[in-house]
């Protein structure tokens, strides 16, 4: 089409066109926004064994580079082209010994620390309220709050027995429950050896599958934009990848800390309290103190002066884990102040949960970076690169990644 006139025109047509269909979509999507989400609801239980192998694929990747680097200088040129094979699987037999050894390990002291727990729990609950009465006898709103906690537990206690108990004592209800419960462990079970099998496949074809994508980038977008775009996707890689795996190492020597520190002070269930600290560490910002309660609490059933010290022992290694293992570790690559590291954590926790409170801060990150730039480029297309500069020379440490 050579008249400029007819061009300008169907390109306000094609402009309009595309606008009402976006509008119709959103439209769509907002009044069926509760059908939709069933269906991603559906389609994510459908493609559970995919997903669990994603992230198996993902966590285990930087392992499965490291053994295929280490292999390719140990075998010789001839088998060489075995040398990926050869690390995925060394890979996931590294991941699933790992997995044996904390559950050969923890289990069985977990399971005695929880049955004890529970046998002495009533007793335990006695004795920590006359305790509390002979210390703050005299206080009146602690000896009233005393006073609750025990009509309160004491009402659990005849609610278990007097309701709960002949509740689950029904059969049809107990086996239908068990019959639930087996059925998704099964399920969990299957969807688990689906996705490692499915891991296997990503690990084997991790770097076709990233050069098929490539591929496909570059042949949709310009180069200029397909550059941008790998770019981008490459800092996402490393942000996520780093951010995880830093996060997974610093919980797991958090938690060691945390079980070393408890022999030597003596707290009760000292492998149960550190495997709470040390799960609960993973989650960002929020996790020392979800973990630090129920701790607590388990140490205060046992003896209330070990639980205060055991509140002082907590803080001190969250100090520690905040000022000099932390930042060692994850290297505060993430670039986000304190305030946007509690605004993420609060909205994705909200919206997706646990799941959401993990990636919540790499992810936020990654939309940080993206709108930094987005302002950049703006200020530089208007001719106020200036601006951005003098910004830059003022205030350094708002764009330096912390």
């Amino acid at each position: 089409m050579k008249d400029p006139y007819k061009r300008r025109y169907l390109y306000l047509a094609l402009s309009i066109f595309g606008a009402i269909s976006l509008s119709i979509v959103v439209f769509f999507a907002l009044y069926r926004f509760r059908g939709i989400g069933d269906t991603l609801h559906r389609l994510a239980d459908i493609l559970a064994p995919f997903i669990y192998g994603g992230v198996v694929a993902y966590l285990l990747r930087p392992m499965c580079n490291h053994y295929e680097r280490w292999l390719r200088k140990l075998l010789p040129r001839k088998v060489n082209r075995l040398a990926n094979s050869l690390a995925v699987a060394l890979s996931l037999i590294t991941g699933l010994l790992i997995v044996y050894a904390l559950i050969i390990m923890m289990a069985p002291q977990l399971y005695q620390s929880v049955m004890s727990l529970w046998k002495s729990l009533p007793k335990k609950v006695n004795d920590l309220l006359i305790w509390g009465r002979l210390t703050f006898g005299e206080n009146e709103l602690l000896t009233t709050l005393f006073n609750r906690l025990y009509i309160l537990y004491s009402d659990l206690e005849s609610w278990s027995q007097n309701t709960l108990i002949p509740y689950l004592s029904n059969i049809m209800g107990l086996v239908s429950g068990l019959s639930s419960s087996v059925y998704r462990v099964l399920m969990f079970v299957y969807n688990m050896l689906i996705g490692l099998i499915v891991a296997c496949y990503l690990l084997a074809s991790r770097k076709k599958f990233a050069r098929q994508s490539v591929l496909i980038i570059r042949s949709i977008l310009q180069p200029r934009w397909a550059d941008l775009l790998l770019s981008e996707i490459a800092f996402v890689d490393r942000m996520f990848g780093g951010f995880i795996d830093g996060k997974l190492v610093d919980s797991a020597i958090i938690g060691v800390l945390c079980y070393v520190g408890c022999l030597i002070f003596r707290f009760p269930n000292a492998l149960l309290v550190s495997a709470i600290v040390g799960i609960t560490n993973i989650i960002p910002f929020f996790g020392p103190f979800i973990g630090a309660v129920p701790s607590t609490l388990l140490i205060m059933i046992e003896d209330p002066i070990k639980g205060l010290w055991f509140i002082v022992f907590v803080l001190a290694l969250q100090q520690l884990d905040g000022n000099i293992i932390g930042p060692k570790i994850l290297g505060n690559r993430t670039g986000l102040s304190s305030f946007w590291v509690l605004f993420a954590i609060v909205l994705c926790g909200g919206l997706w949960g646990l799941p959401g409170m993990l990636i919540c801060v790499p992810a936020f990150a990654v939309f940080y970076d993206t709108v930094k730039k987005l302002v950049r480029r703006g200020l530089y297309r208007k001719g106020q690169n200036e601006i951005w500069d003098q910004y830059k020379a003022d205030y350094p440490d708002d764009l330096a990644s912390k």
